[in-house]
């Protein structure tokens, strides 16, 4: 049996630009992850944030709406710190790196 050499060459440049190829797909598809994720918290708290706004505004601080919503926050905080050690403060409009949130920071406003 004779082994074509230009056959063997072509082989290994096509597998070479094939697996580049695939990394650097994969490296794409990846770079967006940490920024996908920090958008996702960043919505997930400005809406918790607004929705217990509100139900202070119209039930009082101590209704059930605004214990729900103080859950949902509290949540989407603890979300956000064990995916990323940060998490968004909506009423300062940044980011925070501490955990120093309060469950009950909306309460006295």
């Amino acid at each position: 049996m004779r082994h074509d050499k230009n056959g063997s060459n072509l082989k290994t440049v096509l597998g070479t630009i094939f697996g580049t190829g695939v990394l650097a797909a994969g490296m794409v598809m990846f770079a967006g992850a940490p920024s996908a994720r920090a958008d996702e918290c960043q919505e997930r708290l400005i809406k918790a944030d607004h929705h217990l706004h509100e139900a202070i505004e119209r039930h009082g601080p101590e209704s059930r709406q605004a214990e729900h919503w103080r859950h949902e926050l509290r949540e989407a905080r603890e979300y956000c710190w064990a995916h990323g050690h940060r998490w968004w403060d909506e009423d300062g409009r940044r980011w925070r790196s501490d955990r120093d949130w309060d469950d009950h920071d909306h309460d006295h406003r």
